[in-house]
């Protein structure tokens, strides 16, 4: 709706952020502490609403596991839980050096039993933290889901880095039944927990907002049905908070207000930390919503999850990345890229793709993505309206927070300011959507600046021609950046027709009609656009912010293969070593780097993949 102007940029976005390269990582020679003197805690659990069923610890532990559920739960945000305990010799298969540094874990702590022991939820700290799972419904593919939560995904504590002070709740995905598990087993299979490892932290690499991944287990003795009878595995997992617009959705639904309010304050407060007064802004507009007014804290709150959103999408557009599957389930209320099942970078260029094969209908295809994750964040003004359209006067007084609107005319009158915030903000979406994505895409490029007419003259070409000659996204731009193109507009049109031709992946060379000859009017105009400042300071620019590696999906189903089908373990260090650094230009003892780097084979060129994990 407020969204559909967006057209042509729905296809990718940029950002004012530079992806950063884990080499200069300021904890990148941080010794770190042990996983017994990491400080820890449990804010989400002593300030939320626990399962009244289950309202403690020690009530939870005396419990079977048939009483714990699967079932339904109300006015909770959550419930006790442990992980289903591990007796068939987990095997840790990786960790994140990346991840490490960022709980602020030494190296060494690995190597340790307890720390085996804890990524593989056999138990450790429940003295400080017991375990827990998080209760949330859902919007799925346009439909509403009823109750979702953590079906297989338990946290155990939240870590804080005693460097950065930043805090972290560390989670197992796979690992055992929760009440939310509905009719599912509470495992994750080897496939899709080596995908997610993989994917979180490549993200985070290249400047993404993400979900992290610390570890990867298998569980040689455990097995699950999907497609086939899978081995089982778990991913220790940490985000500085899970909650998602799901969350909001389900309390809004059952029409808990109190908890709805008591949610909100807690993810302003304790999650996005806006502790400070909310603005007086100014405008012009009916009942004063544009005119000068007062944004109450949780018009504040909704319009920095909107912003959170608008950012990270944009980059998820710039860099080719699709989730899959954004349900409000899936989407973070602080912006990260979250759940990842049958998530993809795009190959050969075309806006309409979807890695998700279950998604008939192209909801959560590429070029749709900005769209669908505004419409999540509509359906979270809906949950939150009530809070962010209140008057000043109104939202604390006793009887509001007890009984919410007094008369048909508040109600009229809430509404009101209430589609009128709505809109405001579906401008400001759009605003830092296309500004993020045209500062992206000028890096990517390697323009020192922005012209107004860069979308117009420079992107929407570039998009236009590479979907023309079936040209891959991503490397794409690692070409480029390879390209000293002022050279090449000296020299004569068939050596430069021969320099276009390798812009295309080899399969298409004979199917697509005049691809180099399309490609390099494009490269025409973008020695044109590009500041005369020589070759050499743009290329070194370009490759800061253009990753050689990407982890397409071939590469993923091959490393599954080898550790799965052939037992290499090797594999999985050497993928590690171009995930913490992918914009080098090589990687010493990797000897597959340049194979998965290069073209995408020609019968995996677009694969993809179930919900199913």
């Amino acid at each position: 709706m407020l969204i559909s102007g967006i057209s042509r940029c729905i296809r990718p976005t940029l950002s004012t952020v530079i992806p950063r390269s884990p080499m200069v990582m300021s904890l990148s020679e941080s010794t770190g502490v042990t996983l017994q003197d990491l400080p820890k805690s449990n804010v989400f659990t002593a300030k939320l609403p626990p399962d009244p069923q289950f309202p403690t610890p020690r009530s939870s532990a005396e419990a079977t596991r048939s009483q714990l559920g699967p079932r339904m739960v109300k006015a909770a945000l959550y419930t006790y839980v442990r992980p289903d305990p591990v007796e068939d010799n987990p095997e840790l298969l990786a960790v994140s050096p990346l991840a490490l540094r960022s709980i602020g874990l030494a190296r060494t702590e690995p190597a340790k039993p307890e720390f085996l022991r804890l990524v593989s939820g056999n138990g450790g700290f429940e003295d400080k933290s017991y375990p827990w799972a998080q209760c949330y419904g859902g919007w799925q593919f346009g439909q509403w889901a009823g109750q979702l939560g953590d079906g297989r995904a338990i946290s155990l504590f939240e870590a804080t880095n005693p460097e950065t002070k930043n805090r972290y709740e560390l989670q197992l995905k796979g690992a055992g039944q929760t009440p939310y598990s509905r009719f599912a087993d509470g495992k994750a299979v080897l496939r899709s927990s080596i995908r997610e490892f993989i994917v979180s932290e490549y993200l985070y690499s290249i400047g993404i907002p993400s979900t992290r991944a610390l570890s990867l287990t298998l569980l040689p003795g455990t097995q699950a049905v999907r497609e086939r009878i899978e081995t089982c595995a778990i991913v220790c997992r940490f985000a500085e908070s899970w909650i998602r617009i799901g969350t909001f959705d389900l309390l809004r639904a059952r029409g808990d207000r109190k908890n709805l309010r008591l949610l909100s304050d807690y993810v302003r407060e304790e999650v996005l930390e806006m502790r400070e007064k909310p603005q007086v802004v100014s405008g012009g507009g009916s009942d004063g919503v544009h005119g000068a007014r007062a944004r109450n804290r949780y018009e504040d709150m909704y319009r920095e999850i909107v912003r959170r959103n608008a950012l990270t999408v944009a980059k998820w557009q710039a860099y080719g990345f699709m989730n899959g599957v954004l349900n409000t389930d899936n989407t973070s209320v602080i912006g990260l890229s979250l759940d990842f099942g049958p998530f993809s970078f795009i190959d050969t260029f075309n806006p309409k793709f979807t890695p998700n094969h279950d998604d008939h209908t192209l909801r959560y295809c590429y070029k749709n993505q900005p769209t669908v994750i505004w419409w999540n964040l509509v359906r979270l003004a809906e949950d939150l309206a009530e809070l962010f359209a209140a008057t000043p006067e109104m939202l604390d007084s006793e009887t509001f927070i007890a009984e919410g609107l007094a008369s048909e005319a508040d109600a009229e009158a809430l509404v009101k300011r209430a589609e009128e915030i709505i809109e405001e903000v579906g401008e400001e979406y759009k605003a830092t959507f296309l500004t993020e994505y045209k500062q992206l895409m000028a890096a990517r490029l390697g323009f020192t600046g922005l012209r107004e007419t860069d979308m117009e003259d420079v992107y929407s070409p570039l998009l236009d021609t590479l979907e023309d000659a079936q040209v891959d996204f991503g490397h794409f731009f690692r070409r480029l950046s390879e390209l000293p193109i002022f050279e090449l507009m000296e020299k004569d049109e068939e050596a430069q027709l021969a320099v276009a031709e390798e812009f295309m992946p080899k399969a298409v060379l004979t199917t697509v009609q005049k691809g180099p000859e399309k490609i390099l009017k494009w490269l025409k105009l973008y020695a044109e656009r590009l500041e005369e400042e020589g070759d050499a300071k743009r290329m070194d620019r370009m490759k800061k912010v253009n990753p050689k590696f990407i982890p397409k999906n071939w590469v993923l189903e091959e490393i599954i293969q080898r550790v799965d089908q052939k037992g290499e373990r090797d594999v999985l260090g050497d993928v590690i070593k171009l995930v913490e650094n992918p914009f080098a230009d090589r990687w010493e003892g990797v000897k597959d780097a340049e194979r998965w780097c290069g073209d995408v084979p020609r019968l995996e060129v677009g694969m993809q993949c179930s919900c199913s994990s």
